[in-house]
């Protein structure tokens, strides 16, 4: 069995612990962070920053992580103009719905002058962690009322589990998105230029980068990557509001379909609500509302 080893700084090992915690493995051997197994790839993390690809598909997913980051000096002037850009216009953008098995992956995108920023926080616009989805709706719907630009792109369950037999990673998927938000939003802007963009970052900006030119698309210039990004940027916390507001959207519009409120996020009851739609729609059925790759398909099919 082929095997890949890379070392990785903690942010990045943040990143990749939050990107296969849905195929989350539950025996962890000794040492370890975490262990995950997806695309038939087994991850482990272990303490020391050492991450371990093992499977048919390891040196696919260990590409998706960027082995050499940028030295000190270039992430500390990276900070100071992501200081900057944050008291300008610029664009941001987020996503959601990245570790749900039922419901797309949304992005959204939002352009917003200084003056139009102070008016989002006044609407309530800030990290939306803390807020459920009936507060984070009701914001969103002011939102919608103002002068800002925005877009948001929804992969939908069927074309996201094609482009999963493509051998397209999740950042990957993301990463397209993100693209296309963008320039969703620049395309409206028509001759404005905005000071920058910012991305709450859910990968190192190298797998960025490389993922848009394997998409054969030129990457957007001027673009920070910020972790937390929603906190400190208020144009992100307006995208992260309304990507959300759209997952919703659609989890409302796929539990009509089966009949039922299905469940968020990738927890043990997700695994009975999939054995439900098996036993009456059958099993081809989850292609339509669900990531079918995460582990919970093959736990739902092991229930009785």
């Amino acid at each position: 069995m082929g095997q890949t080893v890379i070392k990785v700084n903690q942010q990045t090992l943040n990143q990749i612990k939050k990107h296969y915690e849905a195929n989350k493995m539950n025996k962890q051997p000794p040492h370890t962070v975490f262990a995950a197994k997806q695309n038939g790839c087994t991850i482990t993390a272990y303490k020391s920053g050492k991450v371990m690809f093992q499977g048919s598909s390891h040196a696919e997913e260990a590409s998706l992580w960027d082995v050499n980051p940028q030295p000190k000096k270039t992430q500390k002037t990276n900070s100071n103009q992501s200081l900057e850009v944050l008291k300008q216009d610029h664009i941001g953008s987020d996503e959601a719905g990245t570790g749900d098995y039922f419901g797309p992956i949304t992005v959204s995108a939002v352009y917003a002058t200084e003056r139009q920023q102070a008016l989002l926080r006044e609407l309530g616009v800030k990290d939306s962690k803390s807020m459920n989805d009936n507060t984070i709706a009701s914001i969103v719907k002011d939102i919608l009322k103002t002068e800002i630009i925005y877009s948001t792109v929804t992969l939908n369950n069927e074309k996201y589990n094609q482009l999963k037999e493509k051998k397209w990673s999740q950042v990957r998927m993301k990463a397209w998105m993100h693209h296309h938000a963008i320039q969703h939003v620049l395309n409206k802007l028509e001759t404005t230029t905005p000071n920058g963009i910012v991305i709450d970052q859910f990968c190192e900006p190298k797998v960025y980068y490389n993922n848009i030119k394997a998409s054969n698309d030129t990457p957007h210039q001027n673009i920070t990557f910020l972790t937390k990004a929603e906190s400190q940027s208020t144009c992100v916390a307006a995208a992260s509001m309304l990507a959300r507001y759209r997952f919703v959207q659609e989890m409302d519009r796929l539990s009509s379909l089966v009949g039922f409120k299905l469940q968020k996020g990738a927890s043990n009851k997700v695994d009975q609500q999939i054995k439900r739609i098996i036993n009456s729609k059958g099993e081809p059925y989850l292609n339509e509302i669900g990531k079918v790759h995460f582990g919970n398909t093959q736990k739902a099919k092991r229930l009785r």
